[in-house]
C-alpha cells in the first residue's frame, strides 16, 4: 500500500495511491509512505520518482554504523525502530527513509501508531508540517512521546505487581501471574530502550541536516 501526501492550506493531505499514474499526477508530494509495498508498488515509485526504495527483506539487523549514510543516489538514508506496543503484541518495527528532492520517502511492513498520530496531528493542525524535513522530525519527536507513554504503562503495571507481592495473602497463583508480568513488563521496557537509542542517535542527524540545508541552499556532501 502506498500513502502519497501533499501539503494543502498548511494541512497534509492523504491519498491512498491504487495506480501508477496517480503517482505520476503528483509532482511535488512532501511525503510517501510504503506499507509492506509488493515488487510492482516499488516499480511504480522508481519510475514515477527516480527513487530506489530499499526490499523489507533488506531491513533485518544493521550496525549503528550502516543506519544514516548518503547512498550512491546522492540522497540521505536514515534506518530506525519504531516502537509498536499493543495490548497483544510488543516489539519494534524497521522503517527506511529517503530524503530526496524535498519529498520523504518510508518503507515498513506494518502501518504504525506513531505514523497514524503523526497524519491526524498533521490534518487537524494546519501549519505543523512545511516540509519533508518537518515530517520526519516530526515522527521522531512523536515516537519519544510514545515511547514515553509505554514506559509509563510499564512502571504502573510493576507498580501494581509490587503490591500484590506485597500483600499478606500471596499464593502460588498470585506468585506465577506477578513473575508473568515482571517479565512482559521487562521485555517492553528493554524494547523502549532500544528503541529510544536509536531515536537519539538519528533525530541530531536529522536536524543536522535540516540545519546545513538552511544554510547552504543545496544538498549536503555528506553526513
Amino acid at each position: 500500500m502506498i500513502n502519497l501526501f501533499t501539503l494543502q492550506n498548511g494541512r497534509l493531505a492523504q491519498e491512498q495511491v491504487e495506480d501508477r499514474s496517480e503517482l505520476q499526477n503528483y509532482h511535488n508530494p512532501i511525503w510517501i509512505d510504503a506499507i509492506e509495498p509488493d515488487e510492482e508498488e516499488l516499480g511504480w515509485i522508481k519510475d514515477a520518482f527516480g527513487v530506489s526504495l530499499p526490499e523489507l527483506e533488506e531491513l533485518g539487523d544493521l550496525e549503528a554504523s550502516a543506519r544514516y549514510f548518503e547512498g550512491e543516489d546522492g540522497y540521505l538514508h536514515i534506518r530506525t525502530d519504531f516502537l509498536l506496543d499493543e495490548d497483544d503484541v510488543s516489539r519494534n518495527v524497521r522503517v527506511a527513509f529517503i530524503l530526496a528532492n524535498n519529498t520523504l520517502f518510508s518503507i515498513h511492513d506494518e502501518d504504525l501508531p506513531v505514523f497514524r498520530l503523526v497524519r491526524m496531528r498533521a490534518r487537524l493542525r494546519p501549519g505543523s508540517v512545511n516540509d519533508a524535513k518537518d515530517v520526519l522530525l516530526d515522527l521522531y519527536s512523536t515516537d519519544a512521546e510514545y515511547s514515553a507513554d509505554s514506559l509509563e504503562e510499564v512502571y504502573e503495571n510493576l507498580e501494581e505487581a509490587g503490591k500484590r507481592v506485597l500483600s499478606n495473602t500471596v499464593t502460588d497463583q498470585i506468585a506465577a501471574e506477578v513473575l508473568e508480568t515482571i517479565a512482559k513488563e521487562e521485555d517492553v521496557n528493554g524494547r523502549i530502550r532500544r528503541n529510544v537509542m536509536d531515536t537519539r542517535r538519528a533525530f541530531p542527524i536529522s536536524c543536522a541536516v535540516n540545519y546545513y540545508q538552511i544554510l547552504s541552499k543545496k544538498k549536503p556532501d555528506s553526513f
